[in-house]
């Protein structure tokens, strides 16, 4: 009777226990799947995202200079420059073991001091390298080694719809933990080129709604793999918000520098501290547009015509002619004066490019050399 009862209890305990194993047996599972490509990607790229916070000294003159009243009153009085410091922070991104930070020129172009935090909480005072307006990017640059760092991935093989994960420090809040903040979105678009502003030139951006806010800018935009395809820029707003003034954040529509453009003006930085495009066209244009090309009976309404030519200029040299209508540079259509710029400007000194214009009826290409300004 005994016997029976201890394998009965044996039965018992062995069918416990198997349970018990399958019980954890499918937490485990269940806890392995939590863990994704995404989050896998998160925890080997943050400890290469920084806080940057910067320091600006802009120079200003009293509004009412301006007034001739005042200054009928007050005459040269007025004059007076005034400085005053402006407190700024952005993000960045870690790009080679010795310290080589890259981040946005609007975040830190203008720096007098910039600080750079990174996420074991070590601060840093980082030099300015070089800084390129024009195209938004400035590298930085900490006295470090033995630095985790991101590898460039090439932005010319992105999908549209493949994963992308946004890093930063939205409104500071990297500064409580040390952490860059994550979010997570798909490429919606590429080569999307965006009307200039403040003298900056956006051209060819990748698209994503991975949500971007201020304070994300420098930031790095990854693929799912971790590799560095572009830097968050710029964010869209809803016409509401900037109607009234507003900065409501991220709606989903956010813009980042695509890696293979970062990856030429990061190496011109290095050499020379700057990018140079000190060229000239020797053109006048101005915006071709429905109401125009009705009005002056244009075989297009798009475009940019020439005005004036300079004579013996790199465009009078290429063959182009007053009344000319350039509709693509490169083949990149152009739609306005301003298209117009944020392509010449993709060149330098000494590049040559295929001008595409209508002259007439007639669609014709010349090369013109841009030589350097006299």
């Amino acid at each position: 009777m005994k016997s029976k009862f201890a394998l009965l209890f044996l039965a018992l305990t062995i069918s416990l226990l198997a349970q018990n194993n399958i019980r954890d047996k499918a937490n485990d599972e269940i806890y392995s799947s939590r863990q994704t490509i995404i989050t896998k990607t998160v925890k080997e790229v943050s400890p290469a995202v920084v806080g940057i916070n910067v320091t600006e000294i802009r120079e200003y003159r009293d509004a009412r200079s301006f007034d001739p009243i005042w200054r009928f009153w007050f005459g040269d009085q007025l004059d007076r420059v005034y400085q005053q410091q402006i407190k700024g922070l952005g993000s960045g991104a870690i790009i080679s073991d010795d310290g080589y930070i890259l981040t946005n020129d609007h975040v830190a172009g203008n720096a007098v001091t910039a600080t750079v935090t990174l996420t074991d909480g070590r601060k840093y005072d980082a030099k300015i390298v070089g800084s390129d307006p024009t195209s938004d990017i400035c590298l930085l640059k900490i006295d470090a080694k033995n630095l985790p760092y991101l590898k460039f991935g090439n932005s010319d093989d992105i999908m549209i719809g493949e994963w992308t994960i946004a890093f930063g420090n939205p409104f500071g809040l990297f500064d409580i933990n040390d952490k860059p903040t994550v979010t997570v979105g798909v490429i919606s678009n590429t080569n999307m080129t965006l009307s200039p502003s403040s003298n900056r030139y956006y051209v060819n951006m990748l698209q994503t709604d991975a949500a971007i806010n201020p304070g994300n800018s420098g930031g790095p935009l990854v693929n799912a793999v971790g590799e560095l395809i572009g830097m968050n820029t710029i964010i869209a707003q809803s016409n509401d918000a900037t109607k009234y003034g507003l900065n409501i954040g991220s709606i989903g529509v956010g813009f980042a520098i695509p890696s293979n453009k970062i990856k030429r003006i990061v190496q011109e930085l290095k050499t020379n501290g700057k990018v140079d495009r000190n060229f000239w066209t020797g053109l006048n244009i101005i915006t071709v547009d429905e109401n125009f090309a009705k009005t002056y009976s244009l075989f297009t309404n798009r475009g940019v015509i020439i005005n004036q030519l300079t004579k013996d200029s790199p465009a009078d040299k290429a063959g182009l002619k007053v009344e000319d209508i350039i509709v693509s540079l490169d083949g990149n259509k152009i739609n306005n004066y301003e298209t117009f710029l944020s392509y010449i400007f993709e060149h330098r000194t000494g590049d040559t490019v295929d001008v595409t214009f209508i002259r007439g009826e007639k669609e014709m290409t010349k090369t013109m050399k841009l030589e350097k300004t006299k």
